[in-house]
């Protein structure tokens, strides 16, 4: 039987995550250092932005706690975690600008140093929350020499390579997550095939048995071909056992 529920949560093995993770802790930082409250014109400016790395950690947390009953909701939320960090990379380019700097080149030596940087993947007993930090403390250690830089553009520019790196990963399981629905469809229909498979697991009453294998048989109604609409005897083994009989003119012939 076809399962009602998927999987959900397991985000922390997501590298979009760790990323997110990443940036959300790097912009809190960032702001302490670097945005004074005095020379915000705003003064929300910092607010902002922190708000906005951590709608684009929380965000993929929801997405995937929510995936077992929406995959419509699960796809939103995901594309919601990307869009907050676009906003956060507007405040990052705009920061720079107000420093007379413009963003590193892809082909500039410190951006590739950056995006080569690999993560493994994270493996966990069953202390998860516990090894995720663990976790999280070796992999922002390969970034600390910039991310931990007293120099302001660089510290801006570390992060938007980074961010830009998590807004490619969330594009892809975007992508990924809307093939998956259109080729397993939604909680909905899941539901539907679940509780059709639960009634057709059920014998009519005084049904024969199936030539193929003795199993009770269900009355049906034929769906397609020449004979569609028609009822006939299936086997409740089907797919496994594709044995029918002809409804019996003599027999209750209502489907129910």
């Amino acid at each position: 039987m076809a399962a009602l529920f998927d999987k959900c949560g397991g985000y922390r093995a997501l590298h979009s995550f760790t990323y997110a993770t990443l940036v959300h802790l790097g912009t809190i930082s960032f702001c302490k250092r670097f945005i004074s409250y005095r020379d915000d014109p705003l003064g929300k400016t910092s607010g902002q932005m922190i708000g906005a790395a951590r709608s684009g950690r929380q965000n993929i947390i929801e997405s995937s706690e929510c995936a077992s009953t929406s995959k419509e909701t699960e796809i939103k939320l995901t594309d919601v975690a990307r869009a907050s960090l676009g906003e956060l990379l507007g405040d990052l380019e705009i920061f720079l600008a107000e420093q007379g700097e413009i963003p590193w080149s892809r082909s500039s030596e410190p951006y590739r140093e950056l995006a080569a940087i690999q993560l493994e993947p994270f493996v966990h007993t069953h202390d998860e929350l516990h090894d995720y930090w663990v976790y999280f403390r070796s992999v922002r250690a390969k970034f600390a020499g910039w991310m931990d830089s007293a120099d302001a553009p660089v510290v801006a520019n570390a992060l938007i390579v980074i961010t830009l790196r998590t807004m490619a990963m969330l594009s892809g399981q975007v992508r990924h997550l809307g093939e998956a629905f259109q080729q397993q469809g939604g909680f909905r229909e899941r539901m539907y095939q679940c509780r059709a498979e639960a009634r057709d697991a059920v014998a009519t009453p005084n049904a024969p048995q199936c030539p193929e294998c003795g199993k009770p048989m269900r009355l049906r109604k034929a769906k397609t071909g020449e004979h569609a609409g028609e009822p006939f005897w299936g086997c409740l083994g089907y797919p496994e056992c594709k044995g029918t009989r002809q409804a019996d003119a003599g027999r209750e012939t209502q489907v129910p």
